[in-house]
């Protein structure tokens, strides 16, 4: 398994950290100037002798185009425009040796956070994203209106359909995330990557070996998922490409309510849960994913949340190397 920062600014400062916490594996972020509804070879494999200039790898590349996927979510008339431009940016990221694309699927997927940065919530008073669903359950339906689950999963299944076989011959593998924050429906649109099921007929739509997940062990968590049950069986079936290796606190009750945690004061046992990625043979990446912000961080460097981070996974892993 190999440690690896998300870097959503690419620039020297954290590809210095990285390599000053001993992480050689970025997963990277085209950044908004240079975005295009499609990827230049050149530019991606630019972006490739950038990192490794650094003595890195970039290993993946977290999210698609801005203008990938909106339409296709949406089912808008722009759709098949949009899939053929995605198509060419997969096609370059093979030719470039980018061999990962983190994505989502969901109307709205990132929407309900009511707490953020630098506003408390974790151990100390340090900043953490959280989550409850009892002050956006009544949340206006959005501007997409209602969209059902059958209707999400067809749109989900002519994504697949089109864009699979492409990743196949480029040599890339999808990586979806699970729907965060991981309730049935939000804002009248449902979130069909919001269960463990949901995630199951997903590799099910596309059987490719490189159609899987960033398995988010965080939103599983959210979930209430069997999360080493769940480990087992995508990792058994080489569905995990990415995982996300972050803890959660569940709030007791009846709707979902959680705080995204210090990697050592959640709900799940860490180091169990790395044993049983080692145990099912998994070699991909280990993202810490979204560290707390600590007294004197920023809001998004965030590097001192991640220097405990990556010292309590590099110590852990460590330790389960050697059995």
């Amino acid at each position: 398994m190999k440690i690896s920062k998300r870097v959503p600014e690419m620039n020297d400062t954290e590809f210095k950290f990285a390599r000053q916490m001993g992480v050689r594996h970025i997963i990277g972020y085209v950044p908004p100037e240079a975005d295009r509804p499609n990827w230049d070879f050149q530019y991606l494999l630019q972006l490739r002798k950038q990192v490794e200039a650094y003595g890195l790898e970039l290993a993946a590349i977290g999210r698609p185009p801005r203008a990938a996927l909106r339409e296709v979510v949406h089912a808008g008339p722009r759709r098949d425009e949009e899939l053929e431009n995605l198509c060419i940016s997969i096609r370059n990221m093979g030719l470039a040796g980018i061999p990962v694309l983190g994505y989502n699927f969901s109307v709205y997927p990132n929407w309900g956070l009511w707490r953020a940065g630098l506003n408390g919530g974790a151990r100390g008073d340090a900043g953490v994203h959280s989550f409850d669903y009892d002050l956006v359950k009544d949340a206006p339906v959005g501007e997409a209106g209602l969209v059902s689950a059958d209707e999400m999963w067809q749109r989900l299944a002519y994504f697949l359909e089109r864009v699979v076989p492409v990743a196949e011959q480029a040599g890339v593998k999808l990586a979806c995330h699970p729907d965060d924050p991981p309730v049935a429906e939000l804002r009248g649109a449902a979130r069909i990557l919001s269960s463990v099921d949901g995630l199951k007929h997903l590799v099910d739509l596309a059987p490719s070996p490189n159609n899987g997940l960033t398995f988010c062990q965080g939103t599983l968590a959210e979930m209430g998922a069997e999360l080493f049950e769940a480990i087992r069986y995508f990792g058994q079936r080489k569905k995990i490409f990415v995982v996300h290796f972050r803890n959660v606190h569940r709030f007791p009750g009846e709707s979902l309510k959680y705080d995204e945690t210090f990697i050592d004061d959640g709900d799940v046992d860490m180091f169990t849960t790395l044993q049983a990625y080692a145990q099912v043979g998994y070699d991909g990446l280990l993202d810490p994913d979204h560290a707390p912000v600590v007294a004197g961080d920023t809001q998004w460097g965030r590097h001192r949340g991640y220097a405990y981070a990556f010292g309590y996974i590099a110590a852990m892993k460590r330790f389960v190397d050697t059995k």
